[in-house]
């Protein structure tokens, strides 16, 4: 595949405790996609986003970006990470200044790019995130959903061209959500490839437009998500089910055609826009 971003081949990790938390895993991630990884707590999603910004180094198998295997020196690994952000589940655990500002600031001057043009990409990220009027306020008196803009905004002060969340719907209520999906869905406006590890499979059914499911740390599938989340292998092995696929399967039984042109609903509002067309046709005959 010609858009492949990253891609993992063989990738195996061992832990210093012994626990093998990949083992043989191969998959891509394309690029300008939202992609969404699923699997149960332990089939190796976290250990996987490690790898993919050189944090964690494989203990088999290899890395690439852009067709090239990760460069894990200084200057590489410093490289790598200005084209990848990773925002991690606990914002607590990734936000170390006193204020927004110095956090959001810490990855450019580590670059060692001049004081105007780092004020410029602060700026810029606090904006993308809508954070401008909290620069100056302590880090320890934002909300956690203001945290987690934060952390995406320190990242984006680094321009990278992917950004992967783990789990970043965790912990926030559902205006927060909201407020978080809206960031996500203008940076992929804007061409930035997003890579989000989820347990909602609802959300990963209406957002995404890859899959990707990691079974025990290896790949147990990988494709469309709209078709993906809807075969029995994948469901069984995530325990569940999008709740609209199942509802406009259940509709499509009674004689109710909710399906367009081949297009199956895959959000609430789709949904009912396609029972309110079905009724119309209806009442037109």
């Amino acid at each position: 595949m010609t858009d492949v971003l990253l891609k993992l081949e063989q990738v195996s990790y061992r832990y210093p405790d012994g626990t093998n938390a990949l083992s043989g895993c191969s998959l891509v991630i394309r690029q300008g996609k939202r992609t969404v990884v699923l699997g149960a707590n332990g089939a190796g999603k976290t250990t996987m986003f490690l790898h993919l910004n050189g944090i964690l180094r494989p203990s088999a198998g290899q890395v690439f970006y852009g067709g090239v295997p990760l460069d894990y020196s200084r200057s590489g690994i410093r490289e790598l990470r200005s084209r990848i952000g990773l925002v991690f589940q606990n914002p607590d655990s990734q936000l170390f200044s006193a204020s927004v500002r110095e956090d959001v600031s810490f990855g450019p001057m580590n670059l060692g790019l001049e004081k105007r043009i780092v004020g410029e990409r602060v700026a810029a990220a606090l904006h993308a995130v809508r954070m401008t009027e909290c620069a100056d306020k302590p880090v320890h008196n934002l909300s956690y959903g203001q945290k987690k803009r934060v952390c995406i905004a320190g990242v984006l002060a680094m321009q990278p061209g992917l950004i992967v969340l783990d789990e970043p719907m965790s912990g926030l209520d559902a205006a927060m959500q909201r407020e978080l999906l809206a960031v996500l869905e203008r940076l992929h406006a804007d061409g930035m490839t997003v890579v989000i590890a989820t347990h909602d499979l609802d959300f990963a059914y209406e957002w995404a437009d890859d899959a990707i499911v990691l079974q025990k740390g290896k790949l147990l599938a990988q494709g469309t998500a709209a078709v993906l989340l809807q075969q029995t292998e994948v469901q069984a092995e995530l325990g569940a089910s999008p709740v609209i696929a199942d509802i406009a399967a259940s509709l499509a039984l009674t004689g109710m055609a909710v399906r367009d042109k081949g297009y199956l609903p895959r959000s609430r509002r789709e949904l009912l826009a396609a029972i309110s067309a079905f009724h119309r046709q209806e009442s037109d005959r």
